[in-house]
């Protein structure tokens, strides 16, 4: 466990206006997968996939993630990779097998409108479907180079609208069932 999250530190210090956003979306994701109904105790290569989601931009030239503008389409095609080379980076590593899923999906959409596979609906590894709300929950509610960070009810009114688009309703449907406390909680303990 030390390994993964020195390995997501290293991640997170490429990126630094992000924050703690490893730490924050294991930990949104973590109490989403048990709202969600998944007991993850015996697989702790789930959270390690939320820790590592983002390895792949270790690849991604600084002049493209750290555009403060929007990104051109052959920009965003790079950017785009980033999952394919997250999960080429841990593919030889035995004890993230389970945690590839997240890396490699976690932006592919319900309605297949996402990348890198353009999976659709339950073909989408149901770990890298809960991390995908996680991880808009975080986008969202952090202050970013281009936009203030929306409330944590503004928020839940994108995700609940994107449920069964870009998102598994009955993820959605779990994630309304977490108190606004909670969430709070977590932002505020982890920082």
């Amino acid at each position: 466990m030390l390994t993964v999250r020195a390995l997501a530190s290293a991640v997170e210090a490429r990126d630094a206006y992000t924050g703690r956003h490893a730490e924050r979306v294991a930990t949104y994701g973590l109490q989403l997968a048990d709202a969600y109904g998944m007991r993850l105790g015996d697989e702790p290569q789930i959270e390690f996939g939320f820790l590592l989601h983002d390895v792949g931009k270790v690849a991604v030239p600084d002049a493209i993630l750290f555009k403060p503008g929007k990104l051109t389409a052959a920009e965003r095609l790079v950017m785009e990779q980033h999952p394919v080379t997250g999960s080429e980076i841990v593919r030889d590593i035995d004890f993230l097998g389970a945690a590839r899923d997240v890396i490699r999906s976690h932006h592919e959409r319900w309605d297949g409108n996402g990348y890198p596979d353009g999976l659709e609906g339950e073909d989408i590894p149901v770990s890298a479907r809960v991390f995908a709300v996680a991880d808009t929950l975080d986008a969202l509610t952090t202050n970013r180079p281009y936009r203030r960070a929306s409330t944590i009810a503004q928020a839940r009114v994108i995700i609940i609208q994107a449920g069964g688009t870009h998102f598994d309703p009955d993820v959605v449907e779990a994630f309304e069932s977490l108190p606004d406390t909670v969430i709070e909680r977590i932002r505020l303990d982890v920082g």
